[in-house]
């Protein structure tokens, strides 16, 4: 019990608060004029004017319930609290003033633990106070109690759902920073491999070929700047243990396999332009792994699809990529990416590249990437 009471207190504010948003004018903009209706259109307010005035003082609270969710809880629920025992009739029992509901959900969805549990002290002691007083009956009473839990309870799930969420992506991150080190770890070795070879054959050739060594030295040493290169992007990209992959690594040539029409959805059309000669097999294999997921993607989500489009073109400095469908994207909440998604943003960015989704103007989905042609990231 003790144990689970301090894991409690020690649970932390919520990540990536958001300070305040165009809703919170929106929410004030409706129920202040609210507020004042109610004052001028209820006969039974004993003190017309003095609840108004409290009712449009304790507003502003919701602007500061995301950010200091304790404060503006203290401050509501004490001055409620307190008003009915040193002012005249019951100062505060607007209907409008209900919008504290929201300082409970608001603090028990971004305060911490400790935040949460004094909070609570204030949220109690004035519904308590509120039956003690007579304002409201034992019936009122145990309703008050009840939607005050269920902010509560509801600001507690939402909170736990992102967060599992936000564990999710993490996961899906950390997967695609696996994969994305198993092909660079296939590619060091190659590069370390191939001056292994040359470095046997100028010593083998060395004694009656001298040329033959300075040629091997030239290589061994391009091999290793390739190397070099790819050994600094692999040392910022996370990886766990697991059992060697053996599959050959894909390359930007395996993209053309993608292309065909399967035995059902649309049809893949895929065109590459430009200059692709010595391009790094990391950009190439990560081309690849964004062509399939964007690919696959289409195939499972784009509704009535006809066909899919795939180009890479390649300048001096970057590779291009660009996937697109003309189906009807499925609903979805708006900005919230899946993990799909989240691993090929994740993958494009380890290479110092870019990857962008989102539906056309007219119809259909685009995935774009742009890839430096060195593939290391800045």
């Amino acid at each position: 019990m003790h144990s689970r009471l301090r894991a409690v207190l020690a649970e932390p504010h919520a990540p990536h608060v958001p300070a305040r948003v165009w809703r919170d004018w929106v929410l004030i903009a409706v129920l202040a004029p609210a507020i004042v209706l109610e004052g001028i259109a209820r006969p039974d307010l004993p003190w017309r004017v003095g609840c108004v005035v409290i009712a449009l003082a304790l507003l502003p609270t919701l602007l500061w319930r995301r950010t200091e969710p304790l404060v503006m809880v203290a401050i509501a629920f004490g001055f409620t609290t307190v008003a009915p025992l040193v002012l005249p009739g019951d100062a505060c029992q607007m209907f409008t003033t209900s919008f504290l509901v929201l300082l409970t959900y608001s603090l028990f969805r971004w305060g911490s633990g400790r935040d949460a549990m004094i909070g609570s002290l204030f949220v109690v002691t004035k519904v308590a106070a509120a039956g003690l007083v007579g304002s409201i009956d034992g019936s009122e009473l145990v309703a008050g109690f009840a939607v005050m839990f269920a902010a509560a309870t509801l600001g507690i799930a939402i909170r736990f759902g992102a967060a599992a969420r936000v564990r999710e992506l993490d996961q899906a991150k950390l997967l695609e920073r696996e994969r994305l080190a198993r092909d660079l770890h296939d590619t060091v070795a190659h590069h370390v491999s191939a001056m292994a070879i040359r470095a046997q054959a100028g010593i083998a050739a060395s004694a009656g070929q001298p040329g033959a060594a300075v040629e091997a030295l030239r290589v061994i040493e391009a091999e290793a700047s390739r190397a070099l290169a790819e050994m600094r992007t692999i040392v910022r990209v996370l990886r766990r243990d697991q059992p060697a992959d053996l599959a050959p690594n894909p390359r930007l040539a395996d993209i053309q396999r993608l292309a065909g029409r399967f035995h059902t959805g649309p049809a893949v059309n895929v065109d590459i332009r430009g200059d692709l000669d010595n391009l790094p097999p990391t950009v190439g294999s990560a081309l690849y792994r964004l062509a399939q997921e964007s690919i696959t993607n289409a195939r499972r989500h784009a509704r009535h699809a006809t066909r899919i489009e795939v180009s890479v073109a390649a300048d001096d400095t970057s590779v291009h990529l660009r996937v697109s469908d003309d189906g009807e994207a499925a609903a979805g909440p708006a900005g919230s990416p899946g993990f799909g998604l989240m691993g090929m943003i994740e993958r494009a960015d380890l290479l110092g590249g870019t990857c962008e989704a989102g539906p056309n103007p007219d119809r259909g989905w685009t995935v774009t990437a742009v890839l430096p042609r060195a593939g290391v990231g800045a």
